[in-house]
């Protein structure tokens, strides 16, 4: 059995070393420091931790405030709060004013499980994305998420990753080298290309698996780097398969499904189906049993190729 660890563990480990190399980096937190795992930050380098009580708002401005004064500001919250509440402050104050901070997102997606609707994000990298000056990058493992978190500090100007609360297999180590862009094959195949981002990489690579009985040879993307996307990668899995199917623990509305339609869309290489949630909201129920429920499972992507395998030319 695989090890497996949350990406937002991935986030505070990560955090922690660099406010070790990086003296000028700052952290702030809305309330929810054990559970985004900023607490690792705080316990390292308490003069530079901020907690800002349940105040996104706020504590958007303030660290945007940190930037303009030189910092390298890490706020983090739920990723539907700080991306929803504080859109307004994210808009103005970090993206328009184009300053250096990075917002984390935690417990995003239906994998937050039992907390329900009004805490599972399926909206905030459509949000993040469409804003001009942010990237956005989306972890699919724990050392992903470790490394990309260290990254981003070298990444000049606003920057948002998206962070999950349940633990999912790891397929990297700490020599993996993240690159904001890039987008990584984990299984080559010639009949499909399933692209993947975040928690629901595990089921993708378990659905290519089992296409393997039906002789459909898929191969398997990770693209942690949703803006700017790897349109490269992407438009060449497109002319080697003729098919992709995107998956993402996310709206199809604005997400990394938009994305890859859009390359696809402008160079028309291949037809693309997406999964993810389709116009609704989430609901309470352990992590595993809503991805069944929705569609984002093995068998939800399975359908998927089947159907956009159909529509090739």
């Amino acid at each position: 059995m695989m090890d497996a660890k949350a990406t937002r563990e991935g986030y505070g480990d990560g955090l922690a070393e660099l406010g070790e190399s990086r003296p000028e980096v700052v952290a702030l937190d809305a309330d929810l420091a054990k559970s985004t795992k900023s607490i690792n930050f705080k316990e390292k380098f308490p003069e530079r931790f901020f907690e800002m009580g349940i105040s996104e708002q706020d504590m958007v401005a303030t660290a945007a405030g940190f930037a303009l004064s030189g910092k390298i500001a890490y706020a983090s919250s739920f990723a539907c709060f700080i991306t929803g509440r504080a859109y307004d402050q994210v808009r103005t104050s970090v993206c328009y004013s184009n300053v250096n901070v990075k917002l984390v997102g935690s417990h995003a997606g239906l994998m937050t499980g039992e907390d329900g609707a009004t805490h599972q994000a399926l909206e905030d990298i459509s949000l993040m994305r469409s804003l001009p000056n942010m990237k956005v990058i989306v972890p699919g493992d724990y050392f992903e998420a470790k490394i990309a978190t260290k990254k981003a500090a070298e990444i000049p100007g606003p920057v948002y990753l998206r962070m999950a609360r349940a633990k999912t297999p790891i397929y990297f180590n700490d020599d993996y080298n993240f690159t904001l862009g890039k987008g990584v094959v984990m299984e080559s195949g010639s009949d499909v290309a399933i692209i993947a981002c975040g928690a629901p990489l595990q089921y993708a690579i378990e659905a290519a698996e089992r296409l393997k009985k039906d002789k459909i040879d898929a191969a398997v993307v990770n693209m942690p780097s949703i803006k700017p996307l790897d349109a490269k990668l992407v438009s060449k899995m497109a002319t080697q398969a003729g098919a992709i199917v995107t998956v993402e623990d996310h709206s199809i509305y604005g997400g990394l499904g938009s994305a890859v339609s859009e390359v696809m869309a402008e160079e028309g290489l291949a037809p693309v189906e997406r999964v993810g949630t389709k116009d609704v909201f989430g609901e309470s129920g352990k992590g595993p049993e809503l991805y069944k429920k929705y569609g984002l499972d093995s068998d939800g992507i399975i359908n998927a190729v089947k159907i956009v395998m159909g529509k090739r030319k």
